[in-house]
């Protein structure tokens, strides 16, 4: 009795924390976007400056470069937070609040990154700390990080089985946890997705990627699958060249905090100057680029793919930290545009074929890559993203394009 008592009560518990992750998320996002809505709205519309671009960038850059000299390079990448939390169950929270700061910057001077991996460091903290605080009660504790990670993703993506799914499937298969910790973490990810919507339909907010929709599918299409599956795979060769390219540049300046975040903040303001879609985590963007793909072109939508490719690594690299994700879709789904435009075929099945291989061979999870692009593009895509996103994994990375601590966005 006393044993069924305490599972109730820490799925309570776990029920409890998965609110509050979800309404850590959607504060963090709502400042956030008031913060981009001031500068790059409201500050444009008062002034009349021809470099205010630029001059935004560098600045924050600078300011981004000094607060993490005093504070830490902060935030750590999404795939180093899991990873530690995998191998040690626990995340340090003594940085939190300075994780927060460092998350956050970047995102609101336009860097092309996403905010997941931010939020994931800040959540795995405040969890570990949770768990600390209840571990004389709970031998469960351990779990609560890896929950709470599981929570963060499926809340900020818009998809809670790929919260589930994704930290579970590893290069090899999907092991499942036994039937007590699926409930666990269903219940988290379920409240933290309630709790985030709830608050969004109550105070406002955008919330983040929309569905597409697909026009009628012809027998022809599926022949364009190899060669739209060949170009997604190109693009995340191209990923991991860039990554390569800019995690030497890190390494030959790593001491130069202050430097190397102004450095990057100049260079986002040029890029950002020349082709404003490459700024951003691009999960708004991406209407735009569907509405106005054939005005683009199909060769101005490849420059921003693969602009927006290297500016990601160069805003990590540099010290503007955030997430992978959200940049590699836009970048997937500007290609498509352009592969749809050569080929005449319909768009979404374009984009959705050339993203989820870029998707997929950036992050070697067929299954995670599917439940997370499901959000974007219509069910009736499922098989074919599917045998994209296989191909993609079993399709390796050259060792050459690789660096030695080479990662994935997970």
């Amino acid at each position: 009795m006393k044993k069924v008592k305490n599972n109730v009560l820490f799925l309570l518990y776990t029920v409890i924390l998965g609110a509050i992750v979800g309404a850590i998320i959607w504060a963090f996002i709502r400042l956030m976007n008031l913060g981009i809505e001031f500068i790059w709205d409201f500050a444009p519309s008062k002034l009349d400056f021809p470099l205010y671009t630029l001059c935004v960038c560098l600045v924050g850059g600078l300011l981004i470069g000094l607060w993490k000299k005093k504070f830490g390079d902060y935030p750590e990448e999404l795939n180093t937070v899991m990873g530690r939390v995998k191998t040690t169950g626990r995340y340090s929270y003594n940085n939190v609040f300075s994780t927060l700061g460092s998350a956050l910057f970047p995102l609101i001077i336009g860097a092309s990154v996403g905010p997941e991996a931010g939020l994931t460091g800040v959540i795995a903290g405040l969890c570990t700390w949770v768990g600390d605080k209840l571990k004389l009660y709970f031998k469960e504790v351990e779990e609560l990080t890896q929950i709470g990670l599981s929570a963060t993703l499926g809340t900020i993506f818009h998809s809670p089985m790929f919260g589930f799914i994704e930290p579970i499937e590893s290069d090899k298969e999907v092991v499942l946890p036994r039937t007590s910790k699926i409930v666990l973490y269903l219940a988290a990810i379920l409240s933290s997705f309630g709790v985030f919507i709830l608050l969004g339909k109550l105070f406002g907010g955008r919330t983040g990627l929309e569905e597409l929709e697909i026009g009628k599918i012809e027998l022809l299409h599926y022949l364009y699958a190899i060669p739209l599956t060949a170009v997604g795979i190109a693009a995340g060769y191209l990923y991991f060249i860039f990554k390569k390219l800019t995690f030497s540049l890190e390494k030959k300046f790593k001491k130069y905090t202050v430097l190397r975040a102004t450095a990057g903040g100049l260079l986002l303001g040029i890029s950002g100057t020349i082709l404003p879609l490459t700024m951003f985590s691009g999960e708004h963007q991406i209407s735009e680029v569907m509405a106005d793909a054939e005005t683009i072109g199909a060769v101005m939508l490849i420059a921003i793919a693969v602009a927006k490719l290297l500016l990601t690594n160069i805003c990590i690299d540099s010290g503007l930290k955030g997430g992978h994700f959200f940049p590699i879709i836009f970048c997937g789904i500007c290609i498509g545009c352009a592969m749809s435009l050569i080929f005449g075929i319909d768009m979404v099945f374009c984009a959705g074929i050339v993203t989820t291989a870029l998707v997929g061979h950036a992050l070697k999870k067929p299954l995670a890559t599917v439940l997370l692009l499901m959000i974007v593009f219509p069910i009736k895509l499922m098989p074919i993203m599917l045998f994209s996103a296989i191909a993609a994994k079993f399709i390796g990375t050259p060792k050459a394009f690789l660096t030695n601590t080479s990662h994935h966005p997970s």
